[in-house]
């Protein structure tokens, strides 16, 4: 009887792909930059945190949030101009060809420009950058192979 109350619908979860996930990851990094940029605007500290396990002096592990520190992507030129790039891990994702950076004038346009890069990355037009991005990455990680044969002396 209580089920015929509810609006019952066929729907299958949807599973979060590769690059969902990495969209995510850029997402939430142009987030604290967001956070950054308008912390020195309004002349305030940015801290970001981060989840860690902590163990207790009782040696109890818990889950707990702490300050972590964040990089500025951006940066000043001798003209006076702000320059940033967008990071995915250590790599400038490269925007177009060559131009990896993103020129504006005030920390105010910075921001805007930071949101407006948010919302390209939401939309999914950073996803073939991205993965551009982090296949390069992941070949620096990649076992390196060892020859075998003959032992050197």
């Amino acid at each position: 009887m209580q089920l015929a109350k509810l609006k019952l619908v066929s729907a299958v979860r949807r599973r979060k792909t590769v690059a969902d996930i990495r969209r995510e990851r850029v997402v939430a990094k142009v987030d604290e930059q967001i956070g950054l940029a308008t912390a020195q605007i309004e002349g305030k500290d940015f801290e970001a945190k981060r989840p860690r396990v902590v163990v207790d002096a009782d040696g109890r592990r818990s889950r707990q949030l702490v300050p972590a520190s964040v990089r500025q992507w951006w940066w000043k030129t001798s003209d006076g101009k702000l320059l940033f790039s967008i990071q995915y891990g250590t790599k400038p994702l490269e925007l177009a060809k060559g131009k990896p950076a993103i020129e504006v004038a005030t920390m105010k346009e910075l921001v805007e420009a930071l949101q407006s890069v948010r919302d390209a990355a939401e939309a999914g037009e950073l996803d073939a950058l991205i993965e551009a991005a982090s296949t390069s990455l992941g070949t620096a990680f990649k076992r390196k192979t060892v020859k075998t044969g003959a032992r050197a002396n």
